[in-house]
């Protein structure tokens, strides 16, 4: 898959058809494009701030199983996938900007131990704005996090959630 990203107008998208909306904005959450179908209704949109909240409101309100099925839905940290290149294109850039492609063999074995025994406890996988943490940060955040009592995280995921869809938006949309 190519990384290269079209650049939208916000003003395109809101004269856009629901099918070419969706079209554009589908992976802005991993592999759901419901989340742009559903808040294509919204329009039109101001600021893609009022974009972005329309598109969380649609994940927030959409029920706690449906959240842990979307969350599902979404890669692990894996030096494994960033090799494979087996993600979409926005993950496999935000992986790598983390420093996930270089990982030591150790650092691997390590980070897919934290892998399973957070998805074991939690039921999905760990999800964080890898943008916005450092390798050893990822580690460190990945033990707090999965250390935490069942239940207590899906808050958390989807609020990384936000931080890496609004990321993905703003490369998306022109200024």
């Amino acid at each position: 898959m190519s990384t290269e990203l079209h650049t939208l107008d916000l003003r395109a998208l809101n004269a856009m058809d629901r099918a070419a909306f969706t079209a554009a904005l589908g992976e802005t959450f991993e592999h759901s494009p419901w989340v742009a179908e559903a808040a294509w209704a919204a329009r039109p949109f101001a600021t893609v701030q009022a974009l972005h909240d329309a598109m969380m409101a649609v994940v927030l309100d959409c029920g706690r199983s449906r959240q842990i099925e979307f969350l599902r839905g979404h890669p692990e940290l894996s030096a494994a996938a960033v090799r494979a290149n087996s993600m979409t294109a926005d993950s496999m850039d935000e992986q790598k900007s983390a420093g996930l492609g270089t990982l030591s063999a150790s650092e691997e074995d390590s980070l897919a131990r934290l892998n399973k025994a957070y998805r074991t406890r939690h039921g999905f996988p760990f999800i964080a704005c890898a943008r916005h943490y450092t390798k050893p940060g990822i580690f460190a955040e990945l033990a707090s996090r999965g250390a935490r009592e069942p239940g207590q995280d899906l808050g958390e995921a989807l609020r990384q959630i936000g931080f890496i869809s609004r990321m993905r938006l703003e490369r998306r949309l022109a200024a």
